[in-house]
């Protein structure tokens, strides 16, 4: 796994779970909009199968980070 990956927040955390919009917190989201970068790893990627219908991810390993997902 190499490169980075782009997250980002494409809906809103209004009636999520706490859960939800915690691990938005700790992937550096929390506004609609809002981007940040991340280092594919076995972590980031039980992270967003949590929040995938809440983000987009984009970057070199997003198909790969799907996959394990």
């Amino acid at each position: 796994m190499s490169g980075k990956l782009t997250v980002t927040q494409v809906r809103s955390t209004v009636g999520q779970s706490k859960a939800h919009e915690g691990t938005l917190r700790a992937l550096g989201l929390g506004k609609i909009g809002r981007s940040a970068e991340h280092t594919p790893s076995a972590s980031l990627a039980g992270m967003l199968r949590h929040v995938k219908h809440l983000v987009r991810v984009e970057g070199a390993g997003a198909e790969a980070g799907k996959e394990q997902a």
